[in-house]
């Protein structure tokens, strides 16, 4: 079911007002936008993971419980190593303004920089 022409438009007011104001959330949430995968640590994180498999499954057939520990701890490093991502493509924080910092809403506000600074209002108890 398309949307009507009014609640595209308040669509698209709320995703530039949260793209403006919460820059931080974006990025945790959505990622840096054409950011390249780090490769190399994914290849040596899946070589981790591979030996760590070998070693658990050696501890194993082996009845040594101690290279079995140790396989465990290779694998499951491996796998933080292909999944953490790096901080080559982390973006530098915005300077961000504290909208509770003012007691009227700015001119020239949007809709939901009018409702965030009304709940701030309602929070601080002056309204």
């Amino acid at each position: 079911m398309p949307l009507s022409e009014q609640e595209q438009r308040l669509l698209e007011e709320m995703e530039r007002n949260l793209y403006r104001n919460d820059a931080d959330f974006v990025q945790a949430v959505g990622g840096v936008r054409g950011r390249r995968p780090n490769y190399r640590a994914i290849v040596l994180g899946v070589l981790l993971a591979v030996a760590g498999v070998g070693a658990l499954i050696g501890g194993v057939a082996s009845q040594i419980l101690i290279i079995g520990i140790l396989g465990f701890v290779l694998m499951f490093a491996g796998v933080l190593v292909a999944f953490t991502p790096g901080k080559r493509g982390a973006a530098a924080p915005a300077p961000s303004e504290s909208p509770s910092s003012s007691s009227k809403p700015r001119s020239g506000a949007g809709f939901m920089d009018r409702m965030n600074d009304r709940w701030d209002r309602r929070q601080e108890g002056r309204d």
